[in-house]
């Protein structure tokens, strides 16, 4: 070999193996690597999952008014029903770990999951927001904004633009997603306030005239009043994805988190746990 080529071949040589021993600098400030602490190491140290919720948001999270306090922090017996409450146990089965439940609301949520919690569940929309504090897990499921109302008002509700005039009582939950876009998009309508376990009741009682959250919710809903109808959920007015939240930059918890949650969604695991409120052929 020429000694020009050989040269070439010695630098060529000294770039990849110089690219081999370092990592790429993506600005971003790594998470624990394997053999660092994890939350989930100190998930298994300690034995329990702590998870927050609403305890709010059927049919993914609801806890029973009448539950006593001391009896839904009791892993055995906590009160506490819905999709992501069944998933959270099946995840902490996984882990061989027990639960312990944070109730919060919407409004605390975040800081309640900051200050308490190795995940939260129930509902969750991914958004930007949250996505600064926290990292979520891989999606269950698409969703957007649609509205429900009496079935007899369906063809008034179709359209932000019919929902968005004086006069029309837009029933939203304090904190959270629904409460930032009906802020958002019915600046024109009236915003009534609410707490989220009985404000389907309050448009079945003729106190508000419509309510516009995720097609998810929609669907229950529907299924349960039957004086309720939902409005196009089919076609949303906007799209977000459903997750759980987890601590931001620990991938370590993430990857296993989603490992757990990728077999969940394929085994059957996920589906028998949604056919109970979904029914089997709900298409979500």
């Amino acid at each position: 070999m020429p000694a020009k080529s050989r040269t070439a071949l010695a630098a060529s040589l000294t770039v990849l193996l110089a690219a081999g021993c370092s990592a790429p600098d993506t600005g971003e400030e790594p998470g624990p690597e394997l053999g660092e602490a994890s939350r989930l190491d100190e998930i298994l140290d300690r034995g329990t999952l702590d998870v927050c919720t609403t305890g709010d948001y059927r049919p993914f999270t609801y806890l029973d008014p009448d539950a006593d306090e001391a009896a839904y922090l009791d892993p055995e017996g906590d009160g506490f029903t819905g999709i992501d409450v069944d998933m959270a146990r099946d995840l902490a089965e996984d882990l061989d770990v027990g639960i312990e439940w944070t109730q919060t609301s919407w409004d605390d949520l975040m800081d309640d999951f900051l200050a308490h919690c190795d995940i939260a569940v129930g509902g969750i929309s991914v958004n930007t927001d949250r996505a600064r504090l926290a990292y979520f897990s891989a999606p269950l499921m698409e969703d957007g904004k649609t509205p429900i109302t009496l079935c007899e008002n369906v063809d008034d509700y179709r359209t932000i633009e019919q929902i968005n005039q004086p006069g029309v009582r837009s029933i939203v939950p304090s904190g959270g997603t629904n409460e930032i876009f009906a802020e958002e998009h019915y600046p024109d309508g009236e915003l009534i306030r609410h707490d989220n376990n009985t404000i389907f009741d309050e448009i079945v009682a003729g106190n508000a005239d419509v309510m516009t959250t995720d097609a998810s919710e929609v669907l229950w809903v529907a299924n349960e009043y039957e004086e309720l109808c939902a409005v196009n959920p089919e076609e949303p007015f906007d799209y977000f994805e459903k997750a759980f939240m987890l601590p931001r930059g620990d991938d370590v918890f993430k990857h296993y988190v989603d490992q757990w949650l990728n077999t969940a969604l394929n085994d059957g695991t996920y589906d028998r746990i949604t056919e109970p409120w979904f029914g089997e052929d709900a298409d979500l």
